[in-house]
């Protein structure tokens, strides 16, 4: 169900306004107190179409002793559609923990089946010298009882009401729709945009910043790789189950 919280936060993340990113993970925030903090920017891509120096985000305050920075920045509000705003989640390494727990819930039952276990992390591929960010096995009684090798990216440029990914070169997702080619037919082997922003209609591969991964997504589309494009809502307290999105029909035609 839309709206459906999938995770709750222990606190509500602080609002301010970003002055500045810099040297990729760092990036320096003005809270509403006046106080200027520098959270760390888990995202280390280019964020294009989120990174706005003197817009509102969002970030969180998680002190520990292993940590040389005591805020995270999570979200960031960005323009979207007709003069509307909307919250992104930015922090990469939310990404796998929200997919799970959206796995978890029972949002992608339809698609999944009944799962009995998920492994993260597990080696595969060539010399098993990838890692998959889950490994999922279905229940005994499942009507396909395949291991599901279950890949996840973070997803937060946009052109109009389409989500695209990757916004930049990348090797290594190159690689993992390679690898994830190669476990079919003996397995499943599932991609999941994990977009985080609900304003978005569709999803597509971003070509225009890696031609390279658009190819690949469409031979792995006709080679039997499954992708399942997730929305998710970001909220000051949780975030949110916004349902599944469809590829374009654009990507879809094109390798039919």
């Amino acid at each position: 169900m839309p709206g459906q919280p999938i995770l709750t936060f222990d606190e509500p993340l602080q609002e301010g306004v970003l002055l500045k990113r810099y040297k990729r993970f760092l990036a320096d925030v003005e809270l509403k107190s006046g106080e200027i903090i520098t959270a760390h920017c888990a995202n280390t891509g280019p964020m294009t179409g989120v990174l706005y120096p003197g817009g509102r985000v969002r970030v969180r305050y998680v002190p520990s002793p292993t940590r040389k920075l005591l805020w995270s920045w999570d979200q960031a509000e960005v323009p979207g559609e007709n003069g509307s705003y909307s919250w992104v989640g930015i922090n990469t390494s939310l990404s796998n923990r929200i997919v799970r727990s959206a796995i978890e819930a029972g949002c992608l039952n339809d698609e999944l089946g009944s799962i009995a276990l998920i492994k993260g992390e597990v080696a595969y591929g060539l010399n098993k010298r990838s890692r998959i960010d889950f490994l999922l096995t279905p229940k005994e009684n499942a009507p396909d009882c395949r291991s599901i090798y279950l890949e996840v990216k973070n997803t937060t440029w946009t052109e109009s009401d389409l989500a695209l990914f990757p916004d930049t070169v990348t090797e290594r997702g190159q690689k993992h729709l390679r690898e994830m080619i190669g476990v079919l037919p003996e397995a499943r082997a599932i991609l999941v945009p994990c977009i985080g922003r609900s304003d978005v209609k569709a999803f597509a591969p971003g070509d225009s910043a890696d031609p390279t991964y658009g190819k690949l997504f469409r031979l792995a589309l006709k080679s039997g790789v499954e992708v399942i494009p997730c929305c998710f809502g970001f909220h000051v307290d949780c975030i949110t189950w916004e349902e599944k999105r469809p590829i374009s029909q654009k990507v879809r035609d094109s390798h039919s």
